[in-house]
């Protein structure tokens, strides 16, 4: 009796926290809101074998939302050349288009590979799919190849070539080798006098080079003169550059799930990830969605980049030869 007395008296509880635990779930599978529009075309929707296209993606959504277009899958037909991003704000919406730069070696009606988008919001994170467009793959040969002969053949064994004297090519032989002489000799009588180099300036360990250009950042209290935005574009790509050069990777020209993603797989111990994901996200939102922030959220910001250079200088690897890290 006792028992079943508590399982009543909880049983509530139980049913709350298990809805809770539902709508999480939830949230974090599918974006809040599908986007208002979509169009896909191929531009052209006709080319020739191995010529480039392109793929282009028109989303129109809410502002408060970000697309990022995932890697495209590798397939036999289509080979992916380049990628590129542009969004657009307006008063309630905005309009992401990504434009994928194709090539297909295949023949015929074709349709292009399925694009898979990450979308970010301030509550919630989800996926969005987009099918593949149409587009005509033709040959390079004209229609009437087979007829006049303009097909593909095989490449002609070697034809010996009758030749009545050597003394031409001796001729040839010689007159070339004095005009390579001359050439030769007035390149060395105009050759560049020899300058003395400076022996090269030692580079700052890059903790130091960090830490200054967040001393620079700071100093300039761009929040208080109402540039936010571009307080943390400046301190986003700071922290970047000093996690690239840090861990060996390219983090300037990763999107927030790839350089989340590869500090994951890397060994980086003292590196306080949950904190930097919350700074990575609330940076893309003031960055592209043009969230507002209070000047506390500021100042916490720039305190965590410092914290980050500190808890990870005494147990980093040696800084690698190619610095990412850029001082504006």
């Amino acid at each position: 009796m006792c028992f079943s007395r508590q399982v009543t008296t909880h049983l509530p509880r139980l049913l709350l926290l298990a809805c809770s635990l539902f709508t999480a779930a939830a949230l974090a599978a599918d974006p809040p809101l599908p986007p208002t529009q979509v169009n896909t075309r191929a531009v052209p929707d006709k080319v020739k074998l191995g010529e480039p296209f392109t793929v282009e993606v028109v989303i129109t959504h809410l502002k408060e939302q970000r697309y990022d277009l995932q890697p495209p899958a590798p397939t036999e037909s289509f080979d992916v050349m380049d990628i590129s991003r542009s969004r657009l704000d307006g008063a309630d919406t905005a309009t992401t288009t990504f434009k994928v730069q194709m090539a297909a070696f295949q023949l015929g009606k074709l349709t292009s590979p399925q694009l898979g988008f990450d979308v970010w919001t301030a509550q919630a994170e989800g996926t969005f799919s987009v099918p593949g467009t149409n587009v005509e793959i033709v040959s390079t040969l004209p229609p009437d190849a087979d007829k006049t002969g303009a097909g593909l053949f095989d490449i002609n064994p070697p034809v010996d070539v009758a030749v009545r004297t050597w003394r031409l090519l001796y001729a040839l032989a010689i007159a070339l080798a004095v005009a390579l002489g001359a050439y030769g000799f007035m390149r060395w009588l105009k050759r560049p006098k020899p300058i003395a180099l400076e022996a090269p300036k030692p580079v700052e360990p890059l903790e130091v080079r960090a830490r200054k250009a967040l001393d620079t950042l700071r100093a300039e209290d761009l929040p208080g003169k109402g540039r936010v935005r571009e307080y943390y574009f400046r301190l986003s790509e700071i922290v970047r550059g000093y996690l690239g050069e840090r861990y060996g990777f390219d983090a300037l020209e990763s999107t927030s799930p790839e350089l989340l993603d590869s500090l994951r797989r890397l060994h980086t111990p003292g590196l306080p990830l949950e904190k930097l994901q919350d700074f990575v996200n609330e940076s893309d939102f003031v960055r592209y969605a043009k969230a507002t922030v209070d000047p506390n959220a500021c100042k916490n910001a720039i305190e965590l980049a410092y914290h980050i250079v500190q808890a990870t200088t005494s147990t980093a690897a040696p800084p690698t030869p190619h610095a990412q890290l850029r001082v504006s």
